[in-house]
């Protein structure tokens, strides 16, 4: 498949070809009508008039099927031009898309900062309302202890009286 530019060549030299026989076929006929107009006994011979009537008819066929490639490769270059609008337009589509993921991208480790620390607020409130607690109950664990410590310890001991050298049991007193 020829490329865009080999096309554009291509038309151009073919462009070419055709002034330069156009250029040949007005130098042709300038000719023929100064040789006709100086000198009026001219008439050209029926092999001559076959001749330039090939001639003619075969420069024809050369123009046509000029035109014709000249045509086709007009064709390609409109479907070329049309590919390359679309493939430009996908790829702006594309970049904007990168662009947009990119920033996307750039944006995650943030929200993902600000969701966990929504998800922590009642983590954190049920820790705080944890740790009051614990105090608290640390709080009346000390009191209880400090009034059971109170309740137990007796106020004074009593110990039993015993008479040096009698055998009776021990009186409290």
């Amino acid at each position: 498949m020829k490329t865009i530019e080999e096309s554009r060549e291509e038309i151009g030299q073919l462009k070419k070809e055709l002034e330069q026989r156009d250029l040949l076929v007005q130098q042709l006929s300038e000719e023929l009508f100064r040789l006709v107009k100086g000198n009026s006994a001219f008439i050209p011979s029926q092999e001559m008039s076959e001749q330039h009537a090939e001639n003619v008819r075969i420069l024809t066929n050369k123009l046509a099927s000029v035109e014709d490639q000249l045509f086709v490769a007009h064709g390609q270059l409109m479907d070329r031009d049309r590919e390359i609008i679309e493939l430009r337009q996908s790829v702006q589509e594309l970049s904007d898309r990168t662009k947009m993921l990119e920033q996307v991208v750039q944006e995650l480790p943030n929200v993902y900062r600000n969701k966990f620390a929504e998800r922590m607020v009642p983590i954190k409130q049920k820790v705080e309302a944890l740790q009051k607690e614990n105090r608290q109950l640390h709080i009346e664990l000390q009191s209880l202890s400090f009034r059971l410590a109170n309740r137990v310890r007796p106020q004074r001991l009593e110990l039993p009286r015993v008479q040096i050298g009698s055998p009776a049991l021990p009186v409290f007193g």
